[in-house]
C-alpha cells in the first residue's frame, strides 16, 4: 500500500525528495555485530520450538528494542512459519508491504506462491509495532490532523525511533536463526521491497535470493522516497501507443495542461480538479483508454466525455486512516523515510522547507496546491510532526550487497517509473529488471492474465532463482482519437457489399458496443463496479454477469443502438444489435470480436443485415 494524505484529502499522487546527510556506512556493520553479540543471549540461544513443527506454526521470539545495544529493552516480534509439506529446498520470507502488519496477509501470500509451497517453508513476521509484535498506539490519532501525530510522537517517547526498518529485519534474521532456516529467498511487494533492501545490506549472509514487486525507491543517502508529484508523463505513455492519440492535435501532455487551466478559469462543478487528479494515473483502463481523447473534446466544446469519466472517478474508495495502530505505519514511514525537508529540524522549520520546495519544484504541476485545496501549512506530509533524531537509512550508502539473484518487476503505471526502479535497483550486483506494460502496483497480487503471469513468474522465480522468460503485460487497449459528434465523423468499416452510409453505421455501432465493453476491462476497478450508465450520447446501457444490454445507447450523436452484448471470461466478445431508421425497419448487425487487446484495429467480423464482412 502506497498513499499519500493531505489534511482532508487521501490521493494516490507521488513524492520526490531532496537528499538528506548521508548516515556512517559502518552502522550496517556496526548492527550487524552486535546481533551477533545478541544471539548468545538466552531468549535466542535455543532453537524455537516452531522449528521442530510439521504444520503451521504461530509463535513469538523476544527481540532487543535495540540491535545495537545487547542490554536494552526485550520487545517481542510474531510470526508464522508454514514447513513445506513435500520436503523443502528452501526457505521464502515474505512481506506484502505497507508498512502494515503482514500476518493477516497470510492467505494472499500463499495465494500468489501457490504450488511454489509445495516444496518451500514460508516465514512471515509481523515487523515490529505492527499487528502482533509490539504494536504502537495511540489513542485519538487521526493523521489528517497533525496536531494527532505530534501528540503520538510524544506520547511514545524515544522508543518509537527503533521501530524502523533497519531495526526490523534483524529481527526477522533472527526468527529466522531460532528456526533454524537456511539463507532465504526474500519476496517482497510494495513497502516490503524496503525490507528486503535493508535485509540484503545487513545480513547478506542470509540471503539466496529477492523477488521484488513493485519496488520502493531509496535516495543517495539511503532513505525510501515517498514521491508526492503529479504523473503528466503517464498520458504520453499512453497516447504515443495509439496511431489515433497521436494524432490529435498537441501532446497528450500539454492538452492536459490547457485542460488543467481551463478548468481552473472556469471551474466546473462536474469536473473538478481534485477529480482529474485521480484519472491522470491511468490506473484504470477506460481513463487511459478515453482521457486525452475527452480532454481535446472537451477544449473544443464537447463536455460529455469528460464528464462521463468524472462521474465514475469522482469517488473513490477511501482508506481508513485514523485510529491507535496507524501509530506503527508512522514510526517506519517517518523513521525510513526521505522527504524534502532536514530530518534534524523542528517541525516549524520543516514545514518552510516543504513550502520552499512546492514554490521551486512545482511537483504537482500543471495542478497547484490551491487546485487541491490542499494548504502546505497544515499538514501536507504526515510526518512533519515526527521527530527522527536516529540516522537509520533503509539502504546505507556504500552497503556491499550479496551476489545473489534479485528479480525485480515493475509496472508502467507505479509509484515509480520503470526507468527509476531499474536504475536504482543496479546497487545489487545480479538484479534484473522486468517491465510489465501498463502494469501498476503490487503485480503479483493483481487479477487478470497480468496478474497471473506475474505469479507464475514469480513461482518460478522462488524455485529456482532463474529469472524466467515472461511477457506478462496489462496493455490491453489502445487510446482513443476522437468522440465522433456526428456521423460523418465515424471512420467506415471496411466491408465489401456495403455503401459509404451503411459503413459508417456499422462503425458507428461497432464503436457504441466496444465503448460498453470497454467498461468491462478486467484491470478496471471503479468502472467494473458499475451496474448501468447513461450512455454517452442517451439511452442506457446495463451491465450483467457476462452480458452487456444496450437500451438506445448513443455513441454517436443520432444512431441508437439496442441489443446484447456477451463477453467471454476469455474476452471474446459478440453482439446483436438494432439501429432504428426513420423510413423502414431497424438495421440488424451481429458483430464478434477480441474485446480487451492492444491492437490498433481489432479483426472485426460479422453481418449488417444480413450481408457478411
Amino acid at each position: 500500500m502506497i498513499f499519500t494524505t493531505f489534511t482532508g484529502v487521501v490521493a494516490s499522487l507521488v513524492l520526490s525528495a531532496t537528499l538528506l546527510p548521508a548516515a556512517p556506512p559502518v552502522q550496517a556493520l556496526e548492527a550487524v555485530q552486535a546481533f551477533e553479540a545478541v544471539q548468545g543471549r538466552s531468549s535466542l540461544e535455543q532453537p524455537h520450538e516452531c522449528a521442530r513443527a510439521v504444520a503451521r506454526c504461530d509463535g513469538t521470539l523476544a527481540v532487543p528494542l535495540d540491535w545495537s545495544d545487547p542490554s536494552s529493552e526485550r520487545i517481542e516480534v510474531a510470526f508464522a512459519w508454514i514447513p513445506a509439506p513435500r520436503g523443502a529446498t528452501g526457505t521464502i520470507l515474505a512481506n506484502p508491504g505497507g508498512p502494515l502488519p503482514a500476518l493477516p496477509d497470510l492467505p494472499r501470500i500463499q495465494q500468489a506462491l501457490g504450488p511454489a509451497l509445495d516444496h518451500q517453508n514460508l516465514l512471515v513476521v509481523d515487523p515490529r509495532g505492527l499487528g502482533r509484535s509490539s504494536p504502537l498506539l495511540c489513542p485519538g490519532l487521526n493523521l489528517v490532523e497533525p496536531d494527532t501525530i505530534a501528540a503520538c510522537a510524544a506520547h511514545l517517547g524515544s522508543r518509537a525511533r527503533f521501530f524502523t526498518a533497519d531495526q526490523a529485519v534483524h529481527d526477522m534474521d533472527a526468527v529466522r536463526r531460532a528456526l533454524g532456516a537456511g539463507p532465504v529467498t526474500f519476496y517482497g511487494r510494495s513497502y516490503g521491497t524496503a525490507y528486503a533492501q535493508a535485509y540484503a545490506a545487513r545480513h547478506p549472509e542470509g540471503l539466496a535470493a529477492a523477488f521484488l514487486d513493485s519496488t520502493m525507491v531509496t535516495s543517495a543517502d539511503g532513505y525510501a522516497l515517498w514521491p508526492l508529484r503529479s504523473r503528466p508523463d503517464l498520458l504520453d505513455v499512453v497516447c504515443d501507443r495509439s496511431p489515433a492519440c497521436r494524432a490529435l492535435p498537441g501532446d497528450a501532455r500539454r492538452t492536459h495542461a490547457r485542460l488543467v487551466a481551463r478548468l481552473r478559469e472556469h471551474p466546473d462543478p462536474e469536473v473538478p480538479l481534485i477529480t482529474l487528479t485521480s484519472m491522470d494515473r491511468m490506473a484504470e483502463p477506460v481513463v487511459g483508454r478515453e482521457l486525452n481523447a475527452a480532454a481535446t473534446a472537451y477544449l473544443a466544446g464537447d463536455p460529455a466525455p469528460l464528464r462521463r469519466l468524472a462521474r465514475v472517478m469522482t469517488s473513490p474508495p477511501a482508506q481508513p486512516i485514523e485510529g491507535p495502530e496507524w501509530a506503527g505505519y508512522l514510526a517506519y514511514r517517518c523513521g525510513d523515510g526521505g522527504f524534502p525537508f532536514d530530518r534534524d529540524a523542528d517541525p516549524a522549520e520543516r514545514l518552510d522547507q516543504l513550502e520552499r520546495y512546492f514554490l521551486r519544484e512545482r511537483p504537482l504541476a500543471p495542478y497547484t496546491p490551491a487546485d487541491l485545496g490542499l494548504d502546505l501549512r497544515k499538514g501536507l506530509e504526515f510526518c512533519v510532526n515526527w521527530p527522527t533524531p536516529r540516522r537509520s537509512p533503509v539502504l546505507p550508502p556504500g552497503a556491499d550487497l550479496p551476489d545473489v539473484p534479485v528479480m525485480v518487476v515493475g509496472g508502467d503505471f507505479d509509484t515509480h517509473t520503470p526507468a527509476e526502479v531499474s536504475a536504482a535497483m543496479r546497487v545489487f550486483p545480479d538484479a534484473t529488471f522486468v517491465r510489465v506494460p501498463f502494469g501498476t502496483h503490487s503485480l503479483s497480487g493483481a487479477s487478470g492474465e497480468m496478474g497471473d503471469c506475474v505469479r507464475a513468474a514469480l513461482r518460478s522465480f522462488v524455485t529456482d532463482h532463474r529469472v524466467p522468460r515472461m511477457r506478462c503485460t496489462a496493455e490491453n487497449y489502445r487510446a482513443l482519437g476522437a468522440f465522433p459528434r456526428s456521423l460523418d465523423e465515424v471512420a467506415p468499416v471496411p466491408a465489401a457489399g456495403l455503401d459509404a452510409e451503411r459503413r459508417r453505421l456499422l462503425g458507428a455501432a461497432f464503436a457504441t458496443a466496444a465503448d460498453a465493453v470497454a467498461r468491462r476491462n478486467p484491470y478496471n476497478f471503479l468502472h467494473g463496479r458499475l451496474a448501468d450508465q447513461p450512455g454517452l450520447r442517451g439511452g442506457r446501457v446495463t451491465f450483467g454477469a457476462g452480458s452487456i444490454t444496450l437500451d438506445g445507447a448513443a455513441f454517436v450523436p443520432g444512431v441508437a443502438v439496442s441489443g446484447q452484448i456477451t463477453l467471454t471470461p476469455e474476452g471474446r466478445a459478440t453482439a446483436s444489435l438494432s439501429l432504428p431508421r426513420p423510413d423502414g425497419p431497424a438495421y440488424r448487425v451481429e458483430l464478434a470480436w477480441e474485446a480487451f487487446t492492444a491492437d490498433d484495429r481489432p479483426p472485426l467480423s460479422g453481418t449488417f443485415n444480413g450481408t457478411p464482412f
